[in-house]
């Protein structure tokens, strides 16, 4: 299939680079010509704007959207649809807020235009993971986009079958599924977020507590002087909070025992803060979720061992660069 895309920032462009080692076409366009030219370089057609995007696409077109969520989305979101015709689907695979979704979603479909929004997780490791989608949009043009979302998703790879081999697949086994309708897809993402808050901070905290150990306000007998590092290696293999996060946090323990190259300066990039928000609205307890947000509050202030930690998963999984710690006034 033909897909064009919209953003090729740290996600925009691996997407790209793995549709085409999947046989797949792209038309490419960003701000940035460099990034244009780069995976020009590697298969894609280069667009020089919108307008030149979609002159370059059969129809019925398909437009992939990757741009921070808000302005720039909702811009380019616009401009497409005024250059698209009907029966053209314009895909939005950021962090959208999801009622954001639902408004878009009837607004294009006056004008004949088809919307989908799609949670995508997988940071700059998808190229070579695959990514994980949390669709949402009409199941039948869904299902037309299928070979695309099959080339991007992780597939069974090597993760023991929940039925066992030899069973029916299960929905979302291949790494991707259709959710529900519009909204439903960025809903789901912006929970998987939330829970990641939550996930990172335990390892964050726990991890703190490890490196506290050997803390001159214990008594002496008391003191433990552990590796923190090998520690989070030990556990990669064959406990029960082996993961993903642990796997980086490993790795960036290993290279740098102390963290020193991280000041704590923790973001946090809107789904958080939109999860409590659903949370509110459905009377739904969500200690957890809620004390890691919070937590990323604090980080901005004074930083701890554990939001370092934050900081290092983020730059692993994503690419997550920290923002400047402010100066004391």
């Amino acid at each position: 299939m033909q897909l064009g895309m919209v953003g090729l920032g740290r996600m925009g462009a691996n997407i790209v680079r793995r549709l085409l080692r999947h046989g797949h076409t792209a038309v490419a366009f960003d701000r940035d010509r460099k990034a244009v030219d780069a995976v020009a370089s590697e298969g894609a057609a280069a667009a020089a704007d919108l307008a030149d995007l979609v002159r370059q696409l059969a129809k019925p077109r398909a437009v992939w959207v990757m741009l921070p969520a808000g302005e720039a989305t909702e811009t380019a979101i616009e401009t497409l649809a005024g250059l698209l015709d009907a029966g053209d689907i314009i895909i939005d695979g950021g962090n959208t807020f999801w009622q954001d979704d639902i408004r878009r979603a009837a607004a294009l479909k006056q004008r004949g235009l088809n919307y989908i929004d799609v949670g995508t997780s997988g940071g700059v490791w998808g190229l070579e993971r695959g990514y994980c989608m949390m669709i949402g949009g009409n199941e039948k043009v869904v299902a037309g986009l299928d070979p695309i979302f099959r080339a991007l998703a992780p597939g069974l790879g090597t993760i023991p079958r929940t039925g066992g081999d030899g069973a029916p697949a299960a929905a979302g086994e291949l790494g991707y599924h259709r959710v529900g309708p519009n909204g439903a897809g960025h809903f789901v993402k912006m929970i998987h977020n939330g829970i990641e808050y939550g996930m990172m901070q335990a390892f964050a905290e726990g991890f703190d507590i490890l490196r506290n150990a050997a803390s001159k306000g214990l008594p002496e007998e008391h003191r433990l002087d552990l590796d923190v590092a090998a520690i989070a290696e030990t556990w990669r293999r064959g406990s029960v909070v082996t993961s993903w996060l642990l796997d980086l946090s490993a790795a960036a323990l290993a290279q740098d025992p102390k963290l020193d190259a991280y000041s704590g300066h923790v973001e946090d990039s809107g789904e958080g803060r939109w999860t409590l928000m659903a949370a509110i609205d459905e009377a739904v307890p969500a200690h957890v979720l809620s004390a890691a947000l919070y937590a990323r509050f604090r980080s901005r202030q004074e930083a701890s061992f554990a939001d370092k930690m934050l900081s290092a998963m983020r730059k692993g999984f994503g690419g997550h660069v920290e923002a400047p710690r402010p100066a004391k006034k």
